[in-house]
Parts: C-alpha cells; structure tokens; sequence
C-alpha cells in the first residue's frame, strides 16, 4: 500500500514538473529538429515559389492587357510573407541542429578546454546567479576568480601562449562580476546566429579601444626579369589605417525572484539566451546605420557615397549605383548586373546581397531576358536564398525603398567591415528597483567600421 502511495506520488510530482516545464520557455525544454523538417522547410518555400512565380506571370499579363492587378498583387503579397515565415523557420532549425551538436550544448555540459578553475569559476558565478545577496555564494564566487586568475597568471609565466581574458576590477559585494569565458563565449556566439552583419563581417576580439588595423589597398609594383638582370625597386603597397569606434552594449534581462529560486531553471541558458539577443539587435542596428558617437560606425554612415569607380575614388567612400527611378527600385534587372560586376574578381567569390524583407519581396518579381527568375530558394540545408545566384543576407535595419536611400549592399563584407569586440564581459546585479525581479545588467565593449570601401557596393533609389 504504501509502495503504491509512493508511486502515485512520485507520478505526480513528475506531472507537475512537465506542467511547470511546458508553461517556462525558460527551462529545460529541448525539441531536437531532425533533417526531415529542415527538408520539409525546403519544400514548401519551393513549392510556394512555384505557385508565386506562376501568380506573378499572370500579373505581368494583365499590365500587358492593361487590367487591373490588385488581386494579384495582394496574393503575392501573401505569398511574400508565406516564404519568408518559411525561411525563418529553416533557420531556426538549422541553428538549433547546429546548438544540439556542439560539445557542451545540454544544461551544465563541460565545454572541451575549459581547466577546472574556469568550470569552477562558471559554477561559482551561475550559483551567484540565483542568489547575488547570498554572502557565501559571493564569497566562493570571488575565490573561484582568484584561483582561476592565479592559474592564468602561472600559465603565463611558464610561457604558456593563453588567451587574452577578462580581468576583475570589482569586487561581488560591490555587485559587479565578469562574466566566466564559456558564458561570454556562448553569448557572443549566439549573438552571430542572430546577428546578420557578425555572420558575414570579420570579427576580432582586441585588448584596447585604441585598436587599429591596417589595409592593403594595393599598388604594390611587379615587374618580370631574366635570371640574372638587375632587379628594379618597385612600388611598395598602399597601407590605409582603420580604426574602429567604439560604443558599450548591454543588456538588462530579467528574471522573477521565484524562477531564481526553482532548482529546474536552467539560469545560464536563460543568461545566455536573453543577453545575446538584446545585444545582437542592438547591434544589428549600429552596424548599419551607426554614427560612430559611443557606438560602431555603420556600414551606410561613412562619407557620402559617390557614383564614381575605385580607380578615381577616395579610399572610405562606396560606391553607389542609381536605381534610375526617383522613389522606386530599378525597372529591369540590368543595374544588378552592373553591381555584380563592378566588384572586382576577388571579393566577387566571397560577396553576398544584404537587404531588408521589403526589397527581399521586390527581387522576386526580377526575370533574365530569357525569362527566368532571378532569385531563387535555398534548395540544400545551410544555404540562403540566392539572387542572381549570390546569397542573400536579410538585415532589418537596412533602409527601405525611398528617395535617395541605399537600401540594397553587394559584396565581401568580410574584407569590407570590421567588428572588435574588446576582451572581457562584465555584469552587474540590480534587486532593487523592481521588487521580486532581479536584473542583471551585461555588458561590453564593441566597435565597428568599414574595412575595405572597394569591397561594397550600393543601390541608391535615385533618377
């Protein structure tokens, strides 16, 4: 009788567990998407493309025969938004096939090459975490630093070569923590599936804000000689300095002090997750469209770009293509062509497009002379859309369609822009200014700027 009690029990409070797990998007909650939904995702933007290209063909047969359009264009409008739910919804399978299979991504997991002071340190902070008042959990929390800071410290005098990492400047009680190398590494990582410019920028983590990097925009000589001429002195090459601005991110997530309490809430997922989308979209806008003024300088926001070529024109300046209409994109395809091939051959290998959702919807409509579509879907896991058989990068803080915006990018951003994250990510604890919530203010040090002007290209909607 009572191992049936027992059972019953124990039935119940697993009940209970599954309920409070389904209703907390914050828990332990683990769908693993197989291969077949990512293919099935395939399939479906495919097929609707199919039924998109056919609406639109009927579109453009009615403007012949000088009829009205509205139903079509309100159908194809739905089709727009059907086949963008669809993309993202591959995306996000993919980066959550891609979480589920790297080393350390269930709750808790050892991340390969972690010491044990680091994990030790990690497990200090998450305990932190739950309870940042706790003055014992402050006191292993600071411990756990030092002895992870004394290992670093001796790796470093025995020639040891060791990362660059963050340093304590604060102590727990003043309520500032840094925040343990795994979880900032996660953190930034995530913020690349989010963010659209980090995943095709080069990316460096540097020591100092003073940070400068220089670029070799040619003109270096060559000349061919005989086995035994004279050599020549030739050009040397041209060397541009770039130095990025730099701006704080941070982010204020926040958690109720009940799930802080409960022993099933996974809080470093929670940290990880929160942070990193918070500073991934404010990210995302400054990498664009930022002045520079404590914060990265913009892809757009640089000198005013010019019509003229690389031959003639100031290194820092794009170079823009007009769209041939005041307010509206090109009529034909043939001014993405000569974006295409205004790049030069090298960074045409690795170039992308980079655009907003609305303008996305505007290149579908584009046909080649023989009467093909120009973009088309992605038909293989891992791969985007493509136009003109380049990727696609959706970027929403891209302007949209307008009067001498610039709302379309062509080319290799990795060569183009640059992004420095300076070393170390830092927390602070905030219990007090909303009663039964505790937030946690992370933040860090990041700065952007345009890298290699030749290597980008613009649309601008002008005459």
């Amino acid at each position: 009788m009572k191992q049936t009690n027992l059972t019953a029990a124990m039935f119940g409070h697993l009940a209970a567990l599954r309920a409070k797990m389904a209703i907390c998007g914050a828990y332990e909650k683990r769908e693993e998407p197989t291969l077949k939904s990512v293919a099935e995702a395939i399939d479906k933007i495919a097929g609707t493309f199919e039924q998109y290209k056919q609406a639109n063909d009927a579109r453009l047969e009615a403007i012949k025969a000088g009829k009205s359009t509205s139903d079509y264009d309100a159908k194809l409008a739905a089709m727009d938004e059907r086949i963008a739910q669809l993309d993202e919804m591959k995306s996000q399978l993919e980066k959550m096939e891609t979480k589920l299979a790297r080393p350390g991504a269930q709750a808790g997991g050892k991340e390969e090459g972690e010491s044990r002071e680091a994990a030790e340190y990690r497990g200090a902070f998450v305990s932190w975490l739950r309870a940042p008042t706790d003055a014992g959990r402050q006191q292993r929390c600071a411990q756990a630093r030092a002895a992870l800071e004394a290992r670093q410290a001796a790796e470093a005098a025995s020639g040891l070569e060791i990362r660059a990492t963050q340093t304590t400047t604060t102590t727990g009680a003043a309520g500032g923590y840094a925040v343990p190398e795994v979880i900032e590494r996660s953190i930034l990582r995530l913020s690349v599936d989010i963010s659209p410019i980090r995943q095709i920028a080069t990316v460096r983590t540097v020591g100092s804000t003073d940070y400068k990097e220089l670029v070799d925009i040619g003109g270096a000589g060559f000349e061919w000689v005989g086995e035994t001429d004279a050599r020549a002195q030739t050009n040397t090459p041209d060397l541009v300095e770039v130095q990025p601005t730099f701006g704080m991110a941070s982010a204020k997530p926040q958690a109720s002090e009940e799930s802080l309490d409960d022993m099933f809430f996974n809080v470093e997922d929670w940290l990880i997750s929160s942070a990193s989308e918070a500073i991934a979209q404010g990210e995302g806008a400054a990498f664009v469209l930022g002045n520079g003024v404590k914060k990265p300088t913009g892809i757009l926001a640089g000198p005013a770009p010019v019509a003229t070529g690389d031959a003639t024109r100031a290194f820092g300046t794009l170079q823009f293509f007009a769209s041939g209409a005041a307010a509206a994109m090109p009529a034909s395809a043939d001014i993405f062509l000569d974006i295409v091939y205004s790049l030069r051959a090298r960074y045409r290998s690795n170039a992308n497009w980079l655009t907003n959702k609305v303008v996305l919807a505007a290149l579908r409509k584009y046909k080649d002379s023989t009467g093909q579509y120009l973009w088309q879907p992605a038909m293989t896991a891992g791969q985007p859309s493509s136009f003109l058989g380049y990727s696609i990068v959706e970027a929403e803080d891209m302007p949209t369609v307008a009067a001498n915006a610039f709302p379309l990018a062509f080319g290799d951003f990795r060569e183009g822009y640059l992004i420095t994250d300076k070393v170390g990510m830092r927390m602070t604890r905030d219990e007090i200014t909303t009663p039964g919530f505790v937030k946690f203010y992370v933040r860090k040090r990041t700065g952007g700027k345009l890298r290699n002007t030749q290597a980008i290209k613009l649309l601008k909607i002008a005459a």
